[in-house]
């Protein structure tokens, strides 16, 4: 322990605790804009500087250590004045046009000028000129990067895929892809991670808002709109709503007062998913000697990507199954465009999803099997669906709740867990053991797939067969337990990935708090859906089960390949195209 004072409060911390640390404890909050806790401790930015008596110099409280009888001052004059000319600096470079920026009131750099009475710039701007692909999903604004390093280091540390790195030198140094590729040749997994660790506007996802208010202007669309789990588990937070308000009732009806057609809830596809791969789980079972084992969960595109380009020779393992975006899509574009009597044509499909990838996903060639366009024509963020009801004028807090439209607004507590990390684990089993057994198990039978440690593992019975499973969440995490299997230190039967921290409820297109994770919030948000749903099995969904009725006959018939599988070495990634030049 060591002793210390800051601002006049003396205060004792544990040997090894920084400035800015030990400042918190004692209730004194330093402003910071490039660090991050436990990611990013750089002092890139010099905010965080403070003063330390017997010290010529100032120095950066988020990476310095509290050391015996240190005396600090952390808004002293000199502190003031350095600070605000550091932040003047760092605006220099800064496209400042906050009335045009997706970040604009959610910005620490903004919030930061505004606390220290910024009112003008002392010094030049200079803006570079580089392009990105607006047709990217993840969009990069090199005119706002402030080179904190931020994304840097959540891609290296985080997720393992080391798309960002340091660009040029001197006065002309930024953060770029690395190895001086283009964004299309790097295999960016499109977890968007970057995005939401980014202090400011400099990544955000291609906004696609425009499309759904084209598509609600035309009179001969129909339009169609899916709500993802992990959506009903955020999207209030930008309105200030607590997550009991903020429920997909009242996202329904402001979705309505929008003019939507028809709002279901993408549950109802999670269950369709659940069905299908878990039947295909169990026949991979009866053949035990002639397949390859883990099989991998394919409901995330991030992770879907990840595994092509990291270890393609894996990526056969990956269920067939569609994600539940992808299998709405195809359904809406064919059976429920046989119900309503209509021309698939006409059909308009869009996600509202907590992801970026997905705006990926939805545009591989292959994700056409409605034979009507693409199966999902737009995948609209978390953050994007605020920004739409901003536009509209809609105030959610005035609105009651609405329910889904039917057939395909029924889901069930196994369905709305699939947003939350171990949640698609814990929901295919409990259908599993009804498929293998005949019998219901106990709804939270498999809770022990829950939880944060970024890889876990758990075996069960499933009748008289024991399964060996495991569950992981974040791409480094993901690496670790595939380089595992590759080194035969470990063996499963069936493995859960999510390419984001916490599952989609941590998802790259979820509203931002900076500093904060709230995966693990959002995530016990959902399960308390679930265990106070009805349903809460996703083979006792009876819109489910009427789709297989009526139209797809049973899982893993020919009607169900056609529509709800895809092969996914039908598109490649970048690496591989590039190998297979």
């Amino acid at each position: 322990m060591v002793k210390l004072t800051i601002d006049g409060t003396e205060l004792q911390v544990k040997d090894g605790t920084t400035i800015l640390d030990a400042a918190l404890q004692a209730g004194i909050h330093i402003p910071t804009l490039c660090y991050l806790k436990k990611l990013n401790k750089i002092g890139a930015c010099r905010v965080c500087m403070v003063e330390v008596e017997g010290n010529s110099k100032l120095v950066t409280a988020c990476n310095t250590r509290a050391s015996e009888g240190m005396i600090v001052h952390t808004n002293s004059p000199k502190v003031r004045k350095t600070r605000k000319i550091n932040v003047e600096l760092i605006l220099s470079q800064h496209d400042s046009n906050c009335a045009i920026c997706a970040r604009s009131g959610n910005c620490t750099l903004q919030k930061l000028s505004n606390d220290l009475g910024i009112l003008e710039m002392p010094f030049e701007k200079q803006l570079p000129k580089t392009k990105w692909n607006p047709d990217y999903p993840l969009i990069r604004d090199y005119k706002k990067c402030i080179k904190c390093m931020r994304c840097v280091q959540v891609c290296d540390k985080v997720q393992s895929l080391h798309i960002w790195d340091v660009a040029g030198t001197g006065s002309r140094t930024t953060v770029d892809v690395s190895l001086n590729r283009k964004i299309e040749e790097a295999d960016c997994a499109l977890c968007g991670q970057c995005i939401t660790h980014c202090p400011v506007g400099a990544l955000r996802e291609r906004d696609d808002v425009d499309k759904v208010l084209e598509a609600l202007a035309d009179p001969d669309k129909i339009t169609v709109v899916q709500m993802a789990p992990a959506v009903r588990a955020a999207w209030g937070e930008e309105f200030g709503l607590s997550r009991e308000f903020a429920t997909a009732g009242r996202l329904v009806a402001a979705l309505r007062r929008i003019g939507f057609s028809y709002i279901f809830d993408t549950d109802f596809s999670a269950d369709l998913t659940i069905m299908e791969e878990g039947s295909e789980f169990l026949e991979k079972l009866k053949h035990r000697d002639e397949e390859t084992f883990p099989m991998f969960t394919s409901c995330c595109p991030g992770w879907v990507r990840f595994l092509k380009s990291q270890y393609p020779d894996m990526a056969g393992q990956l269920s067939t199954a569609k994600s539940p975006q992808q299998m709405f899509g195809a359904v809406a574009k064919s059976y429920y465009a046989s119900l309503l009597n209509v021309d698939p044509a006409r059909i308009f499909c869009i996600s509202l999803m907590p992801c970026v990838a997905k705006k990926q996903e939805c545009a591989l060639p292959v994700m056409n099997d409605a034979h009507a366009g693409q199966d999902v024509d737009v995948v609209l963020t978390t953050r994007e669906v605020d920004r739409l009801l901003r536009a509209e004028h809609i105030v959610p807090a005035e609105l009651p709740e609405e329910d889904f439209d039917m057939p395909l607004g029924i889901g069930t507590g196994a369905g709305v867990i699939f947003g939350a990390t171990g949640g698609v684990m814990e929901a295919a089993l409990r259908s599993a053991y009804y498929l293998a057994t005949g019998s219901n198990p106990d709804p939270d039978a498999f809770r022990a797939v829950r939880g944060m440690e970024g890889w876990r593992e758990s075996e069960f019975m499933l009748g008289d067969t024991k399964l060996k499973v495991a569950v992981a969440h974040g791409l480094g995490n993901a690496r670790k337990l595939i380089e595992a299997l590759r080194r035969g230190e470990v063996s499963y039967d069936f493995v859960e990935v999510m390419a984001c921290p916490g599952g989609c409820a941590g998802g790259g297109g979820q509203p931002i708090h900076d500093g904060e994770e709230l995966g693990g919030v959002r995530g016990s948000r959902l399960y308390t859906l679930d265990k106070s749903s009805t349903l809460r099995f996703s083979h006792e969904n009876p819109s489910v089960l009427k789709c297989y009725e009526d139209y797809l006959g049973a899982p893993l018939s020919h009607r169900a390949h056609e529509l709800l599988h895809t092969d996914h070495s039908a598109w490649k990634m970048p690496a591989e195209q590039k190998n297979a030049e």
